[in-house]
């Protein structure tokens, strides 16, 4: 065989090679970004769901917390800066405000016995901490797709061809600083050691 025929193989193989391994590397971005946008997705149904359950919950309320104004205003404030919110960054930080909201809400009910006996009240209040857990799941699946994304997007030789693709890292679902501080546990009615 003629050397120049063998190069030209050698050539034609490696250029098949590198297309082939493009495309691998392409689809495989394509894949982690529309893993990102599904993962957010699934947490967006949910949050739906639980502003749609939201309203139910304040009508229920409303009568027993007549002095709890401002909580049932917060309530109501959250929901619709969650409604409102546009990009995915928003709609993080309204959920964070949405479940600072509710906690209140759902502390102050504590405060109402007739309240917390209300058939309707608990199994709304159960609907919402069931939603509640299950957005948090929801984040972990994002936070873990995003992270994926992120370091795909950012190693040699992807790093490459996401700057051709114009792929840009995606923020992760955080804590708000409310959710980071410290519990303070206070028993009522306890007596000090020895006393």
């Amino acid at each position: 065989m003629d050397s120049n025929l063998i190069t030209g193989l050698a050539f034609l193989l490696f250029i098949a090679g590198a297309f082939i391994y493009t495309v691998i590397l392409y689809n495989g971005l394509i894949r982690l970004r529309n893993d990102n946008d599904r993962a957010w997705a699934n947490i967006d149904v949910l949050l739906k769901q639980r502003h749609d359950e939201i309203p139910n919950l304040v009508e229920t309320v409303k009568g027993y917390m007549q002095h709890e104004q401002r909580t049932l205003v917060a309530v109501t404030q959250a929901r619709a800066a969650s409604m409102n919110a546009a990009s995915i960054n928003q709609k993080a930080a309204a959920d964070l405000m949405m479940t600072g909201a509710l906690r209140g809400l759902f502390a102050v009910a504590e405060n109402y016995p007739q309240l917390k006996a209300n058939d309707n009240c608990l199994k709304l209040q159960n609907r919402i901490s069931e939603l509640e857990e299950r957005i948090a799941d929801r984040r972990e699946f994002f936070n873990d797709d995003v992270n994926t994304y992120n370091t795909r997007i950012g190693q040699i030789p992807e790093v490459f061809l996401a700057s051709f693709m114009n792929l840009k890292p995606r923020a992760m679902f955080k804590v708000s600083d409310e959710d980071r501080r410290q519990i303070e546990v206070k028993f009522q009615g306890q007596t000090a050691a020895g006393a």
